[in-house]
């Protein structure tokens, strides 16, 4: 008896550096797109669209510098359109772009919807079948690997049948590897997706792949289904970004790909990059994280729930669906007014702290919730919370006091405005009194602080205050409003973050920077 053909590899053709920059605020220099193209690599897709060659200089750079790399396991795609109506492949600008940018694999998109044909295109629709054709047909014989987008195919599906299943026929007759159907609206739900393609693949016995946009939410399932029902090619964005609402999410389909579905879309081995590759994307294209990300965002794997806490001190598999570990990412737990004593246990060993030796893990906790209700978030404040559970150890002394600080703002003709903060704080027997001007009356109280203790630790030298967040909470209440200070300190390559609140900016300042100063502190002693 004929054993059953293994599943196929699913192909993934991933266009972040094509189809991603047309997301508003999201861009990316040659220099950039050749980075990332080569952590894709890294992480093993089969396509890497780099652009469109005949659009602009800067995707015209990408292919050249492109020819003088190596790539171990993605091919660079370029990406155009058909032809001109009423003319031919051989004298279309763009088409010769396409094979003037030397890349191994060109896609192109055509017509599917007859409104497009007729109303944008402005052609005949077996002029469109022409274009269609010739367009493929003169790649191939250039010797380029073509794979056609199927541009609005559910949308022309719908509109005529039979005449969107003629263009994917002339797109075959033309020599195309892979027909791509592209949901380019975003707006096609799951249901009609699986009865389109079914139907579709009884007229045309041909390898397809999928292409969603997210406009109704239903990008990455749409992609799912799609290889459900045969698709061996996905096509889509790291992270989702794309025009309007987005591309399908590479990164959420190559997971329930693998991990979900049973099939292997990556190199064995490679899936734990993901989170990685999100994080660079991100880091390159100078955009802020999504933390709610499915696997690959800081919240995926977040706790915060008392009772979640305490189910997974006792089973990971209680309230998390996979192993974060096998894309990458890692398990979190957040201290908040929800927050349960498995809460603070699972913060204290998290951060070091022998959980037998602190003398009061409710007293702390109590003190997280009435901090909470007075303005204090200390979610993202994970080195606030260790310090509470330091300073309940037995034996635990402060490495200084606070004795006093002053703080004035002046402005003087001339001069402007300027700051000046006076700092006075005990360290073991001795006093010590700085002053230090700076650019603001945060900047000034730092400075003042760090000269107070550099002589007796030498470390803080290497402290660096990263980012500096005000939040103004019940803004109603004006000037008499509670100000919530977030600090982020980097050492090297280690990073924390503390927390100060108070109707004076200043004390709540100061609250943040003592903890970022204790904690890093700590960390060395």
């Amino acid at each position: 008896m004929r054993e059953a053909d293994p599943m196929p590899f699913i192909q993934i053709y991933d266009t972040t550096l094509r189809d991603g920059t047309q997301s508003e605020g999201f861009t990316l220099s040659a220099h950039s797109k050749i980075r990332l193209a080569q952590r894709l690599d890294d992480l093993g897709v089969a396509f890497i669209e780099g652009g469109w060659p005949g659009s602009n200089p800067k995707d015209a750079e990408f292919f050249e510098r492109a020819r003088d790399l190596e790539w171990r396991t993605a091919l660079i795609a370029a990406f155009g359109s058909t032809c001109r109506v009423k003319g031919g492949p051989e004298d279309d600008a763009n088409i010769h772009a396409l094979i003037d940018s030397q890349a191994p694999v060109c896609t192109i998109f055509g017509k599917t919807w007859t409104l497009h044909v007729t109303d944008v295109l402005l052609t005949t629709l077996d002029d469109n079948l022409r274009i269609i054709e010739q367009s493929v047909a003169h790649l191939r014989a250039a010797g380029r690997r073509v794979i056609y987008d199927a541009e609005h195919f559910f949308d022309g599906y719908r509109a005529d049948p039979l005449y969107a299943l003629e263009t994917l026929k002339a797109a075959i007759r033309g020599g195309a590897e892979t027909l791509v159907l592209c949901d380019t609206n975003g707006g096609t739900m799951p249901w009609d997706v699986e009865r389109i393609i079914a139907e579709m693949r009884q007229a045309v016995d041909h390898p397809f792949g999928i292409h969603t946009h997210n406009d109704s939410e239903c990008a990455v399932i749409n992609a799912l289904l799609a290889v459900r029902q045969g698709a061996t090619q996905v096509q889509g964005t790291i992270n989702g970004v794309g025009e309007r609402c987005g591309n399908a999410n590479l990164c959420s389909i190559m997971a329930n790909l693998e991990l979900k579905m049973g099939r292997q879309c990556l190199p064995e081995g490679r899936l734990h990059r993901l989170y990685e590759i999100s994080h660079v994307v991100d880091e390159v294209a100078n955009i802020t994280p999504n933390d709610h990300l499915p696997y690959v965002g800081k919240s995926a794997f977040a706790h915060k729930g008392g009772v979640h806490v305490a189910a997974m001190r006792r089973s990971e598999q209680s309230y998390q669906h996979v192993a974060p570990e096998r894309v990458g990412n890692r398990m979190r737990v957040v201290v908040s007014a929800l927050s349960g004593r498995a809460n603070i246990l699972s913060k204290a060993e998290e951060h070091g702290v022998d959980v037998a030796s602190v003398a009061d893990v409710v007293g702390v906790l109590n003190d997280v919730k009435e901090l909470e209700a007075r303005g204090f978030s200390f979610e993202a404040a994970e080195a606030s919370v260790a310090m509470m559970l330091k300073r309940q150890q037995p034996g635990y002394q402060a490495p200084f006091e606070l004795i006093d600080f002053l703080v004035n703002v002046e402005h003087r003709q001339g001069r402007g405005t300027f700051a000046e903060a006076m700092v006075k704080v005990r360290v073991n027997d001795e006093v010590l009194h700085t002053a230090a001007e700076g650019n603001g009356p945060v900047n000034a109280l730092d400075i003042a602080l760090r000269k107070a203790l550099l002589g007796h630790f030498p470390e803080i030298a290497s402290f660096q205050l990263a980012d500096y967040k005000v939040r103004i909470l019940d803004g109603q209440d004006g000037t008499e409003a509670i100000t919530r200070v977030l600090i982020d300190t980097r050492s090297n390559t280690r990073t924390w973050s503390t927390v100060g609140a108070s109707a004076n900016i200043i004390e709540a300042s100061w609250q943040a920077l003592v903890d970022a100063i204790e904690y890093g502190l700590s960390l060395v002693h």
